[in-house]
């Protein structure tokens, strides 16, 4: 398994996904300001990996402050903030490390410190333990020898480890079911072609690649049993913010009688979000479209729209699988049953305006 985003020897260490599957670069980051750059520019990506990176990065930045640690706390969560705005776990992370500063802030800088790493390494075992508890509830939903449609990268690669939507495709074939996998590309930014491919190559699950246009073909010639995507948020509805293209899988999907599954874990699921209409889209530079590398395919000048997610509506979604079990409709009632299984803590007023002024 991939080490995506760990802690290592005071630094945050994650391998630059910009630059597989040709070459594999770990970027050390010894200051927080780069953290956040690396989740920016997509050096790291992925809902639960920018989670997890953020709160290193937090813990790292706050090493490093020396006087009135309130304000540089304030200060280093502020620009976290600000690099992603769709994927919520991000803001979740946040959130759970300002609690953990509210709690230890009156104890000395060295025991503040610790504990603030504490939490991060505890975010980044729990994300891992979420996906393999996920992986095994939603490969009981996977036919013996299906097919599965996958779009972008859910992989170890878009969590601390072992993944959602691939989580569900590896427990599915350790469990010997003999499945197989079509990855779509993912224009423009090719997650699926250079890093879902990769990843499925290096665990030899049987993959094929396609381009975004062929899944409909494939759906109706009767080759895909199901599809399984991630998300980046949830909302309290089931509407599920997506990599761009998701939405066109799922009526595709649902035009074909195909069942649409979505894996997330419980902290990418907003149930302060009422629905997919709230959920802010981030939209990226153009030349992600209009370039391939440092190979231009487009016209200098032509006008670009690069919204780098869609919303997919709750009525197109069959499953919704976290590590917590499976939500099916009602989602405004398995949700949050799902959610609230265990005591919820108030999210901080300050986090919400954070997230607010992201957007």
């Amino acid at each position: 398994m991939v080490r995506t985003v760990e802690w290592r020897n005071g630094a945050v260490v994650m391998i630059d996904q910009r630059l597989l599957p040709t070459q594999q670069v770990y970027r050390v980051c010894r200051d927080y300001r780069k953290v956040a750059a690396a989740i920016k520019d997509m050096v790291i990506r992925g809902a639960p990996a920018i989670g997890v990176a953020a709160a290193f990065g937090i813990a790292l930045g706050m090493r490093q402050a020396r006087r009135d640690l309130p304000r540089a706390f304030e200060r280093i969560c502020r620009t976290f903030a600000v690099t992603r705005p769709t994927a919520v776990n991000l803001f979740w992370a946040i959130d759970r490390m300002r609690r953990t500063f509210a709690r230890v802030h009156t104890r000395t800088a060295d025991e503040i410190r610790a504990a603030l790493l504490r939490e991060a390494r505890a975010i980044y075992a729990e994300d891992i333990a979420a996906n393999r508890a996920l992986g095994k509830y939603g490969a009981a939903l996977v036919p013996r020898g299906a097919q599965v449609l996958t779009h972008c990268n859910a992989g170890a690669l878009a969590t601390a480890g072992y993944g959602t939507a691939l989580g569900i495709v590896r427990a599915a074939h350790d469990a010997g079911k003999r499945i197989s996998v079509m990855a779509t590309e993912t224009r423009p930014f090719l997650q699926g072609a250079r890093l879902t491919a990769w990843e499925l190559k290096t665990d030899h699950i049987p993959a094929t690649l396609i381009t975004d246009s062929m899944a409909g073909h494939f759906m109706r010639t009767g080759k895909i049993a199901c599809v399984i995507v991630g998300a980046d948020r949830v909302a309290a509805n089931g509407d599920v913010a997506n990599k761009i293209g998701t939405y066109s899988l799922a009526v595709l999907a649902h035009r074909h009688h195909i069942p649409f599954y979505v894996a997330a874990p419980t902290s990418t699921v907003d149930l302060d979000c009422p629905t997919g209409e709230r959920i802010p889209i981030e939209d990226r530079d153009p030349r992600e479209v209009t370039h391939i590398g440092n190979l231009q395919i487009a016209p200098a000048g032509i006008a670009v729209a690069n919204p780098a997610f869609d919303v997919t509506p709750h009525l197109l979604v069959s499953a919704i699988v976290t590590e917590r079990g499976v939500a099916r409709p009602p989602y405004k009632i398995s949700l949050r049953r799902l959610v609230l299984g265990q005591r919820r803590e108030p999210r901080s007023r300050t986090v919400v305006d954070i997230e607010k002024n992201a957007t």
